[in-house]
């Protein structure tokens, strides 16, 4: 028996939609990058993109599990001496734009280069709970349902 390797006209991309209201960060982003490289489906291949799109609303409201609101620092460099700068979680959060820590959490998840960058256009995050892609259809996607763990009050 030969091994199955998709081609781009036996691709199928569907839309999701997900509402990230208490759900936790972590387990989201996971669900979210499984979801994005297409392994959830019996046809993944490796070196194709073969996952969903994927649209997440209410991304300031995703919950944070333990003390990495005000603990977890993300760092970067502006490239000048003495340059570093950082921000906590709850800063993000809280910021202009929360949406960020969703798309940062996702892409952490997902393999560097080329193939990676091609797949995380396929994610959108919105910070409130309106979205531009109605004429996509999205199907809503219940992630608390799927596990006990994945939701906090």
């Amino acid at each position: 028996m030969k091994t199955f390797s998709a081609k781009p006209s036996d691709l199928e991309k569907k839309w999701y939609l997900i509402d990230a209201d208490g759900l936790v960060l972590g387990r989201l982003a996971s669900l979210i990058a499984l979801r994005l490289r297409g392994k959830h489906k019996p046809s993944y291949t490796p070196h194709m993109d073969c996952g969903d799109a994927i649209v997440v609303v209410n991304a300031e409201k995703v919950a944070i599990t333990g003390n990495k609101r005000e603990q977890k620092i993300f760092y970067w460099h502006t490239g000048y001496p003495g340059g570093i700068k950082g921000k906590s979680q709850g800063q993000i959060l809280s910021g202009k734009f929360p949406q960020r820590v969703i798309e940062k959490a996702v892409e952490r998840m997902i393999p560097r280069g080329p193939l990676g960058r091609q797949v995380m256009r396929n994610l959108r995050v919105y910070a409130g709970p309106e979205h531009p892609h109605a004429a996509q259809r999205p199907e809503p996607l219940d992630v608390a349902a799927m596990n006990r763990k994945n939701k906090r009050a």
